[in-house]
């Protein structure tokens, strides 16, 4: 391992860190992300084909659309990936057009394994130059949250992000994500304290290792402490919109790290296509909301 006992070594000095374009990205565009899911009942609400064509149609006009009025998109690589090779190659256009016109990407992979499998994973995703390059992945915890130290490295060596699972909200998550170890500590509490250590930057800054929160946990966030132990994360939060949630759970939920929220939305959203006139309006309409 090459991280110290305050995190991984950072990138070449001077080099912009995730949690910093993140910041930037956010002040300039809004807290919103867009969820890129190419599920099957919006591409029929969209008039495309359940196919690789209708997949790339659909990613295409999404994030033309979205361009300028969001802080990231964030595709679901399932929604990809069940349609074989020809999906996964639609996700990779998707991440390198992104690329190509600076908008920062979250790729939805969940990724969570041990040792140089998981190193493999982090460079699948977050190595220069790799097919599937994101700007920063979601991941799983649950093998123990230093099991992803090696995906963190790789992270801060180049300027790229993770978001660290850590309340979900579907109705078993609290079975393992409220459990207490043996110390006592709910699982996700350990779980906000390690991304907080290995994320954590400059004073001031934003981390670049984030926490997956649901805006529809309750008092979860603030009970269990996670607000107190990861102070400098970003949360990616989906459960907005169509799950549920609201403007008004940015305070509830989430208490005086709102201003750390990216609100994740993807039927809310998307279901205003396929025009991209109509698609933008609606973009602007979130933003406002939520910001």
């Amino acid at each position: 391992m090459t991280g110290t006992q305050n995190g991984p070594e950072r990138g070449p000095v001077g080099a912009e860190s995730f949690g910093e374009r993140l910041r930037r990205a956010v002040d300039s565009h809004g807290p919103v992300v867009a969820g890129i899911d190419p599920h099957p009942s919006l591409l029929e609400a969209w008039s495309l084909p359940d196919t690789p064509e209708g997949l790339r149609q659909f990613s295409r006009s999404a994030l033309s659309a979205v361009q300028g009025e969001v802080a990231a998109i964030k595709p679901q690589s399932a929604f990809f990936e069940r349609h074989g090779s020809a999906g996964v190659a639609v996700l990779e256009e998707l991440l390198a057009v992104a690329r190509e016109i600076g908008v920062l990407s979250i790729l939805d992979v969940k990724r969570g394994d041990i040792g140089s499998t998981m190193s493999a994973y982090a460079q699948t995703h977050l190595l220069p130059g790799a097919p599937l390059e994101a700007d920063a992945i979601t991941a799983s915890p649950y093998l123990g949250a230093g099991s992803l130290d090696p995906a963190a490295e790789l992270a801060a060596a180049h300027g790229k992000g993770l978001f660290l699972l850590a309340l979900t909200s579907n109705p078993d998550g609290p079975q393992v994500q409220h459990a207490r170890t043996a110390a006592d500590t709910p699982v996700a509490l350990e779980i906000a304290r390690h991304a907080e250590e290995i994320g954590a930057g400059r004073p001031g800054e934003w981390s670049s290792v984030g926490l997956v929160v649901g805006a529809t946990v309750g008092d979860a966030y603030r009970r269990l402490g996670l607000d107190r132990a990861a102070p400098s994360v970003p949360l990616l939060a989906p459960g907005f919109g169509a799950q549920g949630a609201g403007p008004d759970q940015l305070t509830e939920v989430f208490g005086e790290n709102a201003g750390h929220v990216l609100v994740s939305l993807s039927r809310g959203l998307l279901s205003a296509g396929p025009v991209e006139a109509a698609l933008r309006a609606r973009a602007q309409t979130l933003r406002a909301l939520y910001s």
